[in-house]
């Protein structure tokens, strides 16, 4: 453990890996053949009771980054859930917005072929024309919505507000007897308006719920991978643990009573070395030589010659 207290910022994970590691050795089968059997076993004990040693350490520490990472995960599955509804919801609003919009659209289409079919397009004065005050108000609440107000600048800017509403209010009023048609036709145009920017509104902020939730997506799969690493790690970890002490007695009776046949569990570890010792082929050579053979096989469609 050391190497793990010597660097806090190594993981678990990077420790526990590096004790398991094996070690490769560039052997030829001739240098391979001059190993001593007692000398690979003592090896191969030493190895198993500094695992026993070391595991117990390990296991606290990734045991530790286990518990550190599953509410970081959560936590983070939970806010990219939250970004994903908002986009739903914004979604939701924005279809809605527009199928109101398209059925509002109908009626403003039947209310100016009434008045076009009643003349009462060409009769319109400047001001049904122009619809200022709706022009007005229209400024006045994007310069509320934009500016920087102190509360006096703002409570001017509502009070001003406040009279052009009065002002139209007064105006369709005095022309509902004269025009009800009309009247009509710029109310319903009013209405889709106010859908359509409804739908501009969500679509645009769907548009950054959607931004912002995907960083919360890849954070997330990055936590999800690590624990996935730190449970892999740590399973592994308590098998090798519950493993050692059998390991253990295995390689201390080998040393003791030899590498033959030694019953259940104990096979004859030095037959194929002998084979090979005698001119035969090593285990790995006769396994590449039956592939081998089985795949040329395969290719004649299954007759040896």
């Amino acid at each position: 453990m050391s190497s793990y207290q010597s660097n806090p910022k190594s993981s678990a994970t990077e420790v526990f890996n590096a004790w398991i590691a094996p070690r490769q050795m560039a052997m030829d089968n001739d240098a391979l053949l001059k190993v001593e059997p007692d000398e690979l076993a003592q090896s191969l004990l030493n190895r198993r009771r500094m695992l026993k040693e070391s595991l117990p350490g390990v296991i606290r520490n990734l045991e530790a980054e286990e518990e550190s990472l599953t509410p970081k995960l959560e936590r983070q599955t939970k806010a990219h859930r939250q970004a994903n509804e908002r986009v739903a919801e914004l979604k939701r609003i924005r279809d809605e917005s527009q199928r109101d919009a398209g059925l509002v659209l109908v009626d403003v289409k039947s209310a100016r072929e009434n008045l076009m079919q009643s003349g009462g397009m060409v009769n319109l004065d400047p001001k049904w024309k122009k619809e200022r005050l709706f022009e007005k108000l229209e400024a006045l609440e994007h310069e509320i919505q934009t500016s920087a107000l102190d509360h006096k600048s703002e409570g001017k800017m509502l009070d001003r507000r406040r009279k052009l509403l009065q002002e139209n209010e007064r105006w369709i009023e005095d022309r509902k007897e004269s025009n009800e048609e009309m009247v009509d036709f710029i109310e319903k145009r009013r209405e889709m308006s106010k859908f359509y920017k409804a739908a501009d509104k969500a679509h645009m902020g769907m548009l950054a719920a959607v931004e912002k939730a995907q960083p919360l997506y890849e954070k997330k799969a990055v936590l999800s991978a690590e624990l996935r690493d730190v449970k892999s790690q740590l399973d592994r970890a308590k098998e090798l643990l519950s493993q050692s002490d059998k390991a253990i007695k295995h390689w201390e009776r080998r040393l003791l009573e030899g590498y033959g046949d030694l019953g259940p569990g104990f096979p004859d570890l030095l037959k194929d070395m002998r084979e090979v010792t005698d001119g035969g082929a090593s285990s790995f050579a006769r396994k590449s030589s039956s592939i081998n053979t089985h795949n040329a096989t395969k290719r004649s469609g299954g007759k040896e010659k």
